[in-house]
C-alpha cells in the first residue's frame, strides 16, 4: 500500500470558493483513481488561501490486470459492422476469436488490460483534474492555456511506500511536479521539502501555516473568546463570518480593539453589520448594556509590535466606515422626525416591484387592504394592522437600508419608534418578513401576523395572476418559501384562515389596481381573444352569464379597463381553475413540510380530501391527529374494519345497482353483536359530532376508536348477505353507517394498508 500527497500551490484563492474546491478536488481525484482500478482506505482534503491539498492513505500500488470478453457481429456480417466493432475494441480482425452461438458463429473480442503502476495513473488523473477543475471563475495568465482560479505556481505530488517516497512524474503547462512546498508568504517564504503527509503538515506549521481550515477557525474562536472574557465583554457568534475569516489567513493572529464612543449611539445591528460586511470584524458586546462596544480582527501575520500597527490601521478604516453609517442614521432620523415614516416611504411610488405588478407603493396599498381584512381573524386591530402595513416597507427608501439591504425591516422598527408609532407597528416592520426559512422564528404578535400573511398572500396571488409560477428547481420570486411561511404563520398561531376567501380578496385588489391604471387587459394572462370577442374573467354577476359558461364578455366598444364599472369589480371572482391551481400549490408545499415531520403522504391525502382543506391550520391538526391515531393498535384495526365494510358495501351497490344509504333499523338486528354495533355507533356519533365542531380531532378519533371492538365482533358473528333480503338491506345500510361515521374525520379510503 502507498500514501499519496498532492498540493496545488497558487496565489490567493477566494475564501468563498475554498470549501467547494476542497470537495471537488477530493471527489474528482478519488473518482478518477477508482475508475482506473486503484482503491484506497482514507482521503482528506484541505484548503488555505494559497493551496489545495489532498492526502490519500492506503492506496494500492498497481491497478489489477483485467480481461473483458465482448461479443461482436456474426461471421459474414457486413464489412462496416465488423470495422465498427474493431474500432470500438482497438483490435485487428486476426485478434478476434470465432465462437459458436445459438444463431451461428460470431466474432468475440478478448480484451486484456494490463495493470499499471499507481504513479502513472495518478499523473494522468491529476493532469485531467487540473485542466478541467470546476472553478466558479477562473483565469489565464502568461502565454499558457491553463486556467486556474489564480495563477498556479507549483505542484507537489509524492507517492510514499515502504521503500520510500518518490515524486510522481508530471508536467502541466511548464509546471513540473516536485516534493517542495512553501510556508507563509511573509514569515517563512523559503522552499520546504517533504516526504509524507505527516512531514508536510508538521513542516507547514513550523513555517507558520495551519493547513486544516477547521483548526484555523477553532483557533480564531478560542482566542477571540478568551480576549473578550478578559475584557468583560461577550463575543457575538457568527459561524458564517468565522468560516470566511478562516479562509482569509494561513496563520491567524487575533487582535482586539474598541469602538470610538462617538459611534456607540448607533443601533447595535448597524455597528455589527458595518464591521462584518466591510472589514470582516467580529463584534464584542457589553452584555449589561446590550451595546456593541468593541471588535475582533484577525491578521495573517505576527509583527514585532504585536499587531499595534495593524490594529491602528484597521481602527482608522473603521472610523471612516462608521462615520458614513452615522451620517445615514442621522439623515434618516431627520426625515422621519420631520415628516414621519410616510415621508420616508413616499419614494416607493418610483420603485418598481415588478413591471406587471406595479410599484412598491402599489403593493403597499394592496397589502394594507388585505391586512385590514385578515386582522380580525388573527385577533389584531384592523386599523392598527392597516397602519402598520402602510409603513413596513418605508425603510426601503432609507439611506441606511440603501447601504445595508440586509437591515431592511430592522431599521424600519427603529424609525417607527423614532416617529412615535405604536410598538405593534414597530414590531411589524421587522417581523412581517418572517419566517425567512425553516429555522427562522415565527412572529406571534397579532398585528405582525396580519401584515406578514398579507405580504406573502399578495406575493403569491400577484405572481400567479401574471403566470410567473415556479418551474422545476427554479423559483426566482421565492414563492415556495412564501407558501411555507404562510403555513407556519397560520399553524403556529392557530389561525383559522380560509385561503379561498383571502385569495379572492387579494385577487380583486390586484385587478382593481389594474383597472385604475388601465392595465387590466394588458397584464392579465387570463384575458384572451375568443371568437372575435375579448374575454376577461369569470364574474359572479348572473346578468353576464352568457350561454351558461359564466364568462363576462366585453363588447367591441369596451376596450379599456376604465370601461368596467366599479360595482362589477366588487363582484369579481377569480376563475375556479386559478384558485384550485394556487391552492394545489399550497397543498403540495405543505405535503412536503408534513412529510418532513413524519406524516405519511396517504394520511395527508386523506385529510386533503375533506371539506375545509383551504384552512391550513385545520388541515395540519387533522393530519397530525390521524397520523397519531393510525399508529395505535385501535387505529390500525379500525382501518381494517372500515375497509372491509367499505369493500363489501361497494361491491353490493355495484351488483345491485342501488345505493345503500338509508338509516338501518335496530329493531331488525338478530344477534347481540349487531345490537352492540348499533349502540356503539349511536355513542360514537354523539361524541364525534361535537368534537368535530370544536375541531378537536384527537377527541373525535378517540371516540371512533371505541368502534374497533364492536365492528370486529360484528364481522365475526354476522353474515352480511343473509338470505332474507330485508335483513340483508338493513345490514348493508348498517355498513353505510359505519362508513359515514368514519368518513366524518378523514377520507379513510385514501389511507393505504
Amino acid at each position: 500500500m502507498a500514501d499519496l500527497l498532492i498540493e496545488l500551490f497558487s496565489e490567493e484563492i477566494p475564501a468563498r470558493m475554498q470549501a467547494g474546491a476542497c470537495d471537488a478536488f477530493k471527489r474528482l481525484m478519488t473518482d478518477g483513481l477508482v475508475e482506473a482500478g486503484l482503491i484506497y482506505a482514507e482521503v482528506q482534503a484541505f484548503a488555505t488561501p494559497r493551496r489545495l491539498a489532498l492526502a490519500v492513505q492506503g492506496l494500492t500500488e498497481h491497478s489489477p490486470t483485467t480481461r473483458e470478453e465482448r461479443r461482436g457481429p456474426k461471421v459474414g456480417a457486413p464489412e462496416k459492422a465488423v470495422e465498427g466493432f474493431l474500432r470500438s475494441t482497438g483490435l485487428a480482425l486476426e485478434d478476434l476469436e470465432i465462437r459458436d452461438d445459438k444463431k451461428g458463429q460470431v466474432y468475440m473480442a478478448v480484451i486484456t488490460r494490463e495493470g499499471r503502476p499507481a504513479a502513472q495513473i495518478v499523473a494522468e488523473v491529476l493532469e485531467h483534474v487540473i485542466r478541467h477543475f470546476p472553478w466558479p471563475k477562473s483565469m489565464r495568465w502568461g502565454e499558457g492555456s491553463l486556467r486556474w482560479v489564480r495563477p498556479l505556481h507549483g505542484i507537489l505530488c509524492i507517492l510514499s511506500t515502504e521503500a520510500g517516497a518518490e515524486v510522481v512524474p508530471l508536467e502541466v503547462d511548464g509546471i513540473v511536479a516536485g516534493d517542495v512546498t512553501r510556508g507563509h508568504l511573509f514569515m517563512a517564504p523559503e522552499p520546504v521539502s517533504v516526504v509524507s503527509f505527516e512531514d508536510y503538515q508538521a513542516k507547514l506549521k513550523r513555517a507558520k501555516v495551519i493547513l486544516d481550515p477547521a483548526e484555523r477557525a477553532e483557533h480564531i474562536w478560542n482566542e477571540a473568546r478568551q480576549m473578550a472574557f478578559a475584557a468583560g465583554l461577550e463575543l457575538v457568534e457568527d459561524k458564517g463570518l468565522l468560516a470566511e475569516v478562516a479562509g482569509l489567513v494561513e496563520w491567524p493572529v487575533v487582535l482586539m480593539g474598541r469602538i470610538d464612543e462617538g459611534f456607540l449611539g448607533l443601533p447595535p445591528e448597524v455597528l455589527q453589520t458595518s464591521m462584518k460586511e466591510h472589514q470582516k470584524f467580529f463584534s464584542l458586546r457589553d452584555s449589561k448594556q446590550g451595546q456593541i462596544v468593541g471588535f475582533v480582527t484577525v491578521a495573517n501575520r505576527e509583527t514585532v509590535d504585536h499587531g499595534a500597527t495593524i490594529l491602528a490601521g484597521n481602527q482608522k478604516v473603521l472610523t471612516a466606515r462608521l462615520l458614513d453609517a452615522k451620517f445615514f442614521w442621522e439623515n434618516d432620523l431627520r426625515t422621519v422626525q420631520e415628516g414621519g415614516l410616510e415621508a420616508m416611504g413616499a419614494g416607493l411610488a418610483n420603485v418598481t416591484f415588478h413591471n406587471k405588478l406595479g410599484s412598491q407603493a402599489d403593493r403597499v396599498e394592496r397589502i394594507a387592504a388585505l391586512a385590514r381584512e385578515i386582522a380580525p381573524l388573527v385577533g389584531a386591530d384592523p386599523a392598527l394592522a392597516e397602519q402598520a402595513a402602510r409603513v413596513v416597507k418605508a425603510d426601503l427608501r432609507s439611506e441606511m437600508v440603501g447601504e445595508f439591504p440586509e437591515l431592511q425591516g430592522l431599521m424600519g422598527s427603529y424609525y417607527a419608534r423614532a416617529a412615535g408609532l405604536p410598538e405593534e407597528v414597530a414590531r411589524a416592520c421587522v417581523e412581517h418578513y418572517q419566517p425567512l426559512g425553516p429555522s427562522d422564528s415565527v412572529p406571534s404578535a397579532p398585528v405582525s401576523v396580519a401584515v406578514a400573511l398579507a405580504d406573502k398572500i399578495d406575493t403569491l396571488t400577484g405572481f400567479w395572476a401574471i403566470d410567473e409560477k415556479p418551474t422545476g428547481s427554479k423559483d426566482p420570486y421565492a414563492l415556495r418559501r412564501a407558501v411555507l411561511g404562510e403555513a407556519r404563520l397560520t399553524v403556529s398561531n392557530d389561525v383559522g384562515l380560509h385561503l379561498e376567501r383571502v385569495l379572492e380578496t387579494s385577487f380583486r385588489s390586484l385587478f382593481s389596481q389594474w383597472k385604475k391604471k388601465d392595465r387590466l387587459f394588458k397584464f392579465n394572462p387570463l384575458w384572451k381573444k375568443e371568437k372575435g370577442q375579448p374575454q376577461v374573467i369569470r364574474s359572479t354577476d348572473p346578468d353576464t352569464d352568457l350561454e351558461g359558461n359564466n364568462l363576462f364578455l366585453v363588447g367591441e366598444n369596451f376596450t379599456k379597463s376604465s370601461d368596467l364599472s366599479d360595482s362589477w369589480m366588487t363582484r369579481l371572482k377569480p376563475p375556479s381553475d386559478f384558485l384550485s391551481d394556487l391552492l394545489t400549490f399550497f397543498h403540495d408545499r405543505l405535503k412536503v413540510h408534513l412529510r418532513d415531520q413524519g406524516i405519511r403522504h396517504d394520511v395527508i391525502d386523506a385529510c386533503l380530501a375533506m371539506p375545509g382543506n383551504d384552512d391550513l391550520t385545520l388541515l395540519v391538526k387533522r393530519a397530525e391527529a390521524l397520523s397519531a391515531f393510525l399508529k395505535t393498535a385501535d387505529g390500525e384495526n379500525l382501518l381494517q374494519g372500515f375497509k372491509r365494510a367499505n369493500n363489501i358495501l361497494t361491491q353490493a351497490e355495484a351488483k345491485d345497482g342501488v345505493e345503500y344509504c338509508f338509516g338501518p333499523d335496530p329493531k331488525l338486528a338478530e344477534t347481540p353483536e349487531e345490537t352492540a354495533l348499533f349502540t356503539a355507533l349511536d355513542r360514537a356519533e354523539a361524541a364525534i359530532a361535537p368534537a368535530m365542531k370544536a375541531e378537536d380531532f384527537a377527541q373525535a378519533m378517540a371516540a371512533m376508536a371505541a368502534l374497533r371492538a364492536p365492528i370486529d365482533a360484528f364481522f365475526e358473528a354476522v353474515q352480511i348477505n343473509a338470505e332474507n333480503q330485508i335483513i340483508r338491506r338493513n345490514r348493508l345500510n348498517l355498513l353505510h353507517r359505519i362508513r359515514a361515521t368514519c368518513l366524518q374525520v378523514a377520507d379513510l379510503t385514501r389511507v393505504e394498508g
